[in-house]
């Protein structure tokens, strides 16, 4: 998922998805440590989304970019 996707969601929808990422991840792990892991890539995408989610969340927590909210119209950049 890129940025500029990520920002057309809704705060309460990244939340949701941060917490699924993080589940994602330690479910990888898990499999990499067992050797059920055949795509070892796969971890370093999942860390790479979860990152990005994070990161698109702090900017709209600290006003660098708004985000929509639920039943709000925003979304649009600070300039």
């Amino acid at each position: 998922m890129k940025a500029h996707e990520i920002r057309e969601r809704t705060v309460d929808d990244i939340k949701s998805d941060i917490l699924a990422a993080e589940e994602n991840l330690q479910t990888l792990r898990f499999r990499l440590v067992t050797s059920q892991l055949d795509n070892t890539s796969a971890i370093k995408r999942a860390k790479k989304d979860l990152a990005r989610l994070k990161t698109v969340l702090r900017e709209h927590e600290r006003g660098i970019r708004t985000l929509y909210e639920a039943g709000a119209g925003g979304g649009e950049e600070k300039k």
